[in-house]
């Protein structure tokens, strides 16, 4: 299990530093509301920059990310929360210049059923070298998350808590 709460992210007894959400944790999260999602959510794929991380030891199939790649938040589509496909432009495009898509474990968060204007595209993915903000995702540095992907299983859970 791996436990979030303003004091960073704690997996296996190690307490790591991470990035939240700009505007806090939220219990009724809405689409561009930049708040960190509360409650016990299932992990889903992991999407990897393997041009640019070589063999990564993980008990996750993987998935690695190509240009085309995508994440929908637009609400008002059938693909909304969900990995898209396209040639054009996007705000959510996945294989990214900066190093912040490198690695992305996908959060289940709206999901199953995916929900208009509940939220989308929650993610564990690379922090900035400050740390700074996300708009909604977990952040953690690259190395950390490597080494909490060596340990971490499909079928653990993610529990963000704002107490």
């Amino acid at each position: 299990m791996i436990l979030i709460n303003k004091k960073g992210l704690l997996f296996n007894k190690k307490l790591y530093k991470c990035s939240l959400g700009k505007n806090g944790l939220s219990r009724s999260k809405v689409e561009g509301d930049n708040c960190t999602p509360v409650g016990l959510y299932s992990l889903g794929k992991l999407y990897i920059r393997t041009d640019r991380i070589k063999n990564l030891k993980t008990h996750f199939k993987y998935v690695s990310i190509k240009q085309t790649m995508a994440w929908s938040g637009d609400p008002n589509t059938k693909n909304y929360n969900k990995l898209i496909y396209t040639k054009y432009e996007h705000t959510e495009k996945l294989f990214r210049k900066d190093n912040l898509y490198d690695l992305i474990l996908v959060i289940k968060y709206n999901m199953l059923p995916t929900i208009p204007y509940k939220g989308s595209a929650i993610f564990i993915h690379v922090a900035k070298k400050n740390y700074s903000p996300t708009k909604g995702c977990i952040a953690v540095d690259k190395k950390d998350f490597q080494e909490i992907l060596f340990k971490l299983k499909p079928s653990d859970k993610i529990k963000i808590s704002d107490n």
